[in-house]
């Protein structure tokens, strides 16, 4: 017997049902909550953090949102290739939506209705009777199923198939029902699968008449290139160019319009993303007005180089965003696939020799603080606590490992070295030699050498952008230590290529935040995933403390069990020293023209660029004149 809560009428009796059992859920018909009650009732206007009185029209305008500066297909799901921008939010929609002023809650989008087994072992999405493709066909649970078994395919990205490792079953009930049956107990189990985008079967079928770009005849999924998507997105692709740009037209047929979680946004009439060749590029091209927003990452950059005659007329603005996102972990990633940092005590000398205090001063304006954990401005960081030893709780969940662990996971938790007075770059860097003298490296015919007499040499990946600065900073350091350092610097294209295949010896990488971790981590950091190629696990970790650990992350039943099981599990990763980290900010860095307008009240948890293109919307006066 599957139970819910709810509001609506047909529900009153269950409700007494679950009153009567003593159970209490944390979910409700009209969406779920991993932890808690969820924060929007059933039958709310539109989150706050939107505004439902925001005109709709005119175009936005913005550069390429990371390095990529041609693209090869419209699929974003595959392996293969590069896929347009914009096309995961603005075309492709799920069964729930999250909240961004909460921390693990998902409201129905495709579904309109949510039903959790009372052992949690199951969940049960109706879809809403309006849901439509953009070719007029209602969004069936088949079709829900149908995108459910291509992300499992091998075209996929590996990523889906280890989020949806638990997913035990997947069950078309009716035209309109769909059921996922679980392994085991894991609250954020109906998050992740009613997270996963939705298309048509018809996305990729021909035609039948040979002047179609395909001849007319069937594409699989993984072979997709530039058959336009069929899916329920508010947005579709009016024309592109693969090396200079996409355009994307708001669906006027666009069925969720009226829906309170979209109520207030996507608010353009057309998004258009254009492509630069590099970052100094870009940037010029907004200070000369050729688009209307940007996203800044480096620090020099917001401090230098966004002035002008544009900005001193107040044509345009730049603005700092507060947030409460968790800094996630960004570092410079070690591959132990290569023997090379096999060893802690090389990986250890290795994160000496990075000045951060240096950088910050020189490079970045004082802008950013250390990174000391891969759960960093969130309380789910073992750096969060008082004592920097473990807790009760903690110590519970690593002694059953203790055989499995290094003793010093048991103390106090190790800063990331500093050199801040009485520390000293000098002094770090004799540590550092004493630690690989000890692994068996010394220096000898001008260079760190092992017993066989071979050069500690590594590569250095890079793919043009803005860590060429701090990676040369970092290499000289190594160089007083007798190790060489090759900066490689390929395109993006390139550079996705080897990461996928695991083809690198060390790469600046930023692992994404999470307020609520869960099965991502098995991508991330699991055993399983470090011969997947493609995965997340582009360290190459195959620990079974950490695998243990991840496991205690997934079963915990409240948010207290979340926060000690990600403290155990985030003091284990950084013992481990597989990242040197680098830095983060607590706000987001926006410039932008004046004629952008966006809501009173900021989100708690968001991304920049996925806020632009969701909340603001342009000023009727110009988007009026940009339509003439």
């Amino acid at each position: 017997m599957s139970v819910r809560v709810a509001t609506h009428k047909r529900a009153i009796a269950l409700v007494s049902l679950l009153a009567a059992i003593c159970v209490t859920p944390a979910w409700a018909a009209h969406g779920y909550a991993e932890y808690g009650d969820l924060k929007y009732p059933a039958g709310f206007s539109n989150f706050g953090y939107l505004n439902p009185k925001a005109p709709i029209g005119g175009m936005l305008l913005l550069g390429n949102p990371d390095r990529r500066t041609s693209f090869d297909k419209f699929n974003p799901f595959t392996i293969k290739g590069t896929s347009a921008p914009g096309l995961n939010q603005l075309v492709f929609e799920s069964l729930l939506i999250t909240s961004w002023d909460e921390t693990a809650s998902g409201y129905g989008l495709l579904a309109d209705d949510v039903t959790v087994a009372p052992d949690e072992l199951s969940v049960t999405f109706h879809i809403n009777s309006r849901a439509r493709f953009s070719n007029g066909d209602r969004v069936r649970a088949s079709d829900v199923k149908y995108s459910y078994d291509m992300l499992m395919g091998k075209g996929a990205s590996p990523a889906y198939r280890s989020m949806t490792a638990d997913v035990a079953k997947v069950t078309v009930v009716d035209a309109s029902t769909i059921r996922y049956e679980f392994k085991r107990k894991n609250k954020e189990l109906p998050l992740i699968v009613g997270g996963l985008p939705v298309f048509s079967p018809k996305w990729g079928k021909g035609s039948g008449k040979p002047d179609d770009p395909d001849g007319g005849k069937d594409v699989a999924f993984d072979k997709l290139t530039f058959q336009d998507p069929v899916a329920s997105g508010p947005y579709v692709i009016e024309r592109f160019d693969p090396s200079r740009g996409i355009t994307f037209r708001r669906n006027p047929d666009y069925w969720g319009r009226d829906l309170n979680v979209r109520r207030g946004s996507f608010n353009f009439e057309r998004i258009q993303y254009k492509l630069y060749k590099d970052e100094t590029a870009r940037l010029e091209a907004f200070k000369a007005g050729e688009y209307d927003a940007m996203v800044e990452y480096r620090a020099k950059n917001w401090a230098k180089s966004y002035v002008g005659v544009k900005f001193r007329s107040g044509e345009l603005i730049k603005s700092e965003f507060p947030h409460r996102n968790g800094a996630g972990m960004q570092g410079f990633v070690m591959n132990l696939r290569r023997p090379l940092f096999q060893d802690l005590r090389v990986r250890k000398a290795l994160a000496l020799a990075l000045d951060f205090e240096w950088l910050n001063r020189q490079l970045f304006y004082g802008a950013y603080r250390r990174l000391d954990s891969y759960f960093a401005n969130s309380e789910l960081a073992a750096s969060d606590s008082l004592t920097g030893m473990p807790s009760k709780g903690e110590l519970a969940l690593l002694e059953p490992l203790r055989s499995k662990l290094d003793p010093e996971v048991f103390g106090v938790l190790s800063a990331p070295p500093s050199t801040d007075p009485p520390s000293s770059l000098r002094d770090n860097l004799r540590q550092a030699r004493r630690l690989l003298a000890q692994a068996g490296w010394t220096y000898a015919d001008g260079a760190l050498r092992n017993s066989k007499g071979e050069p500690f040499v590594f590569e250095m990946l890079d793919d043009g952008g803005a860590m060429s600065r701090v990676m040369a900073a970092y290499a000289r350091n190594l160089e007083k230590l007798g190790i060489q350092v090759n900066q490689r610097m390929t395109d993006f294209a390139l550079y996705q290529k080897r990461l996928e295949e695991f083809d690198f010896d060390m790469i600046s990488l930023r692992f994404p935040d999470s307020q609520s971790p869960g099965n991502e981590l098995k991508d991330r950091f699991g055993s399983a995933a470090a011969d997947e190629a493609g995965s997340d696990n582009v360290i190459g970790l195959k620990s079974p403390a950490v695998d243990a650990l991840i496991d205690d992350v997934l079963r915990a039943d409240s948010r207290d069990e979340l926060v000690i099981a990600s403290r155990a599990l985030d003091r284990v990763l950084m013992q481990g020293c597989y990242v040197i980290p680098h830095w983060y900010s607590a706000s987001h860095r926006v410039a932008y023209n004046k004629n952008l307008m966006y809501p009173d009240r900021l989100p708690y948890y968001y991304s920049a660029e996925a806020w632009v293109l969701t909340a603001w919307w342009r000023t009727p006066e110009s988007a009026q004149s940009a339509a003439k």
